[in-house]
C-alpha cells in the first residue's frame, strides 16, 4: 500500500511539475528585447529660468517686510526698478525619449519640452548632451530633438501600430521618477481611444505601469520594434492605475516627416461639429443599429459646407475606413493633408448618399466661436403638446447664428420638453428631421409626432448645436 502511494505521490508530483513548466513556458521572455533596444532609449531632462515665487508680490528686500504697508510702498517707490527685478530661479523637468536616427534625431512628448530654455539628453553610455528642438506638435503630444554625437548612434526598430491587436505583449522602458532604464510589461487594453481635448490621436491603450518620467518613452512589441510613444496614464490619485495610453508610431511617423521637412504640422478639417449616434438618435434618423458621426453643425464656407454636407446628416465612411463611433472621425480626417479629395457615405433622409469633399487644414485656432444665446424678443408666440413657448427668431438673430430657420424658446412649462433639459433661449432648428421655418410651422410638426417612437430635435445653446431626443406617450 506504501509503494502504491509513494507511486500515485511522485505522478502527481510529476504532473504539478510539467503543468508548471507549461504555464512559465506561455510567458514571454523580454531580456533579449530589453538588451537589444535599451540603449537607445535616452532619458531628457530641461531648465527653464522661471520668476522666483512671490516676484511682483510685495517686496524683495526683507528689510522692508516688518514695516507698516504705507511705508513700505514709499521705500519700494524710491528704489529703482533694477533693484526689484525679479530673481530667477531654474525649474527642471524629467522624462524619456528614443532615437529614432543614426545622425540624432530623437523622439519624445511635447509636455516634456515644452517651455524648456536647455534641453539635455543622456545617453546610455552616460554622455549627457544638449539637443536643439527641431519642431513639436501640442496636438499630438510630440516633440523632435536632435544632438550631436557622431553618427553611428543606436536606434531603435519601428514597427506598424496599424498591425498591433488587443491582448499582444508590450513593453515599456524609461525613467520613472528618475530610475532611469525601468522596464515594464502588460498588454493591449484597446485601439483607437479617444481621450478628452484629445481628438486627433487614436490612443494605444495598455495597462503597462507608466508613472512620471516615463513620458516620451517607447512602447515596444514582442519583436522589439517600435509601437508607441507613452504619453499619459489615467488616474484618480496621481499614480498609476492600470490605464496607459501611447500615441500609435504610425500618427508619430507622419508627425515627424512633417517637422523635418516643415517645422510644423498641417492636419485634415472637415468644418462640421459632430455628436454621438446613440440607440434613439440611430431609430430616429433609419439607422438599423447606433453607428456614424452626427452633423450637428457646420462651419459657414468650410470644407463640409462646399463639399454638400448638411446638418443631420450621419457620416458612416470616409474613404474606405466605416465611422463606427463619432471619434473616428477626426481621427481619420486629420490623417489627411489639406487639399486631398476624400469620398464619403452619408445616411440622409433615411437614404445613403455619396460626396466628395475637398479636405480643408486645421485652424490654429479651431475652437468654435460662441455666436452667444439668442434671447427671444419676437412678438409672435405659439403652445404645442411639447410644452414649449416659441417665438419667431428675428433678423439679427439668424445673422448671429448663422440660421436661414429656426425658432427661439421663450417659455418651458411641464412636459416633454421640460423633461428633456430645454431652457428658454434654446433655438429650435429641425424637429423629426424637419426643418423648422416659423413658430406656425413648429406647432404644426410637433401636432403631427409619432408616439411611441425616437424622435430627434436639434438644439442650438451658446452657438453650439446638437441633437437630443425624447418619445411622446400620447
Amino acid at each position: 500500500m506504501t509503494a502504491v502511494r509513494q507511486w500515485l505521490l511522485m505522478v502527481v508530483g510529476l504532473w504539478l511539475l510539467a503543468w508548471q513548466s507549461a504555464a512559465t513556458a506561455q510567458l514571454p521572455d523580454f531580456t533579449d528585447l530589453v538588451e537589444e533596444a535599451s540603449p537607445a532609449v535616452v532619458n531628457i531632462s530641461t531648465r527653464q529660468n522661471v520668476p522666483a515665487r512671490g516676484a511682483g508680490m510685495g517686496p524683495m528686500i526683507p528689510e522692508l517686510e516688518g514695516l507698516p504697508p504705507i511705508f513700505r510702498e514709499f521705500f519700494e517707490r524710491s528704489i529703482p526698478d533694477g533693484s526689484r527685478s525679479a530673481p530667477q530661479r531654474q525649474a527642471q523637468s524629467l522624462g524619456s525619449g528614443f532615437i529614432i536616427s543614426k545622425d540624432g534625431y530623437v523622439l519624445t512628448n511635447n509636455h516634456v519640452v515644452s517651455g524648456a530654455d536647455e534641453i539635455f539628453v543622456r545617453l546610455s553610455d552616460r554622455r549627457e548632451l544638449e539637443a536643439s528642438l527641431v519642431g513639436a506638435d501640442p496636438r499630438s503630444d510630440l516633440a523632435l530633438l536632435k544632438i550631436d554625437a557622431g553618427a553611428d548612434l543606436p536606434v531603435v526598430r519601428m514597427g506598424k501600430s496599424a498591425d498591433l491587436k488587443t491582448g499582444e505583449w508590450v513593453l515599456a522602458i524609461g525613467s520613472p521618477f528618475g530610475f532611469e532604464y525601468s522596464v515594464t510589461a502588460g498588454i493591449v487594453s484597446a485601439k483607437g481611444r479617444s481621450l478628452p481635448n484629445e481628438s486627433y490621436v487614436p490612443f494605444i491603450q495598455t495597462d503597462v505601469a507608466i508613472n512620471p518620467g516615463n513620458s516620451g518613452g517607447p512602447l515596444f512589441n514582442l519583436k522589439g520594434e517600435v509601437v508607441g510613444i507613452n504619453s499619459q496614464i489615467f488616474t484618480r490619485s496621481g499614480g498609476f492605475m492600470g490605464l496607459s495610453f501611447a500615441i500609435p508610431v504610425d500618427v508619430a511617423m507622419d508627425v515627424v516627416e512633417q517637422l523635418k521637412s516643415d517645422g510644423a504640422v498641417r492636419r485634415g478639417w472637415l468644418g462640421v461639429v459632430i455628436q454621438e449616434v446613440n440607440k434613439d438618435l440611430a431609430e430616429s434618423f433609419g439607422l438599423p443599429r447606433p453607428a456614424g458621426a452626427l452633423v450637428a453643425q457646420i462651419m459657414p464656407d468650410g470644407p463640409g459646407d462646399k463639399g454638400g454636407l448638411q446638418v443631420g446628416d450621419v457620416i458612416l465612411k470616409l474613404n474606405d475606413q466605416d465611422i463606427v463611433m463619432s471619434s473616428d472621425l477626426p481621427h481619420a480626417v486629420g490623417r489627411l493633408r489639406p487639399g486631398t479629395r476624400a469620398t464619403m457615405q452619408v445616411m440622409r433622409g433615411g437614404k445613403r448618399e455619396q460626396l466628395t469633399v475637398e479636405i480643408g487644414a486645421l485652424p490654429d485656432d479651431d475652437a468654435l466661436a460662441a455666436a452667444g444665446s439668442a434671447a427671444p424678443n419676437a412678438p409672435s408666440a405659439t403652445d404645442n403638446r411639447l410644452g414649449l413657448a416659441v417665438v419667431e427668431l428675428t433678423p439679427e438673430q439668424k445673422k448671429a447664428l448663422d440660421l436661414n430657420h429656426g425658432v427661439a424658446v421663450r417659455e418651458v412649462r411641464a412636459g416633454p420638453g421640460a423633461m428633456i433639459g430645454l431652457r428658454p433661449g434654446d433655438v429650435i432648428t429641425n424637429l423629426n428631421n424637419r426643418p423648422i421655418q416659423s413658430a406656425a410651422d413648429f406647432e404644426k410638426v410637433a401636432r403631427e409626432l409619432p408616439v411611441n417612437r425616437s424622435i430627434s430635435m436639434r438644439v442650438i445653446r451658446q452657438g453650439r448645436a446638437s441633437y437630443i431626443t425624447f418619445r411622446l406617450s400620447e
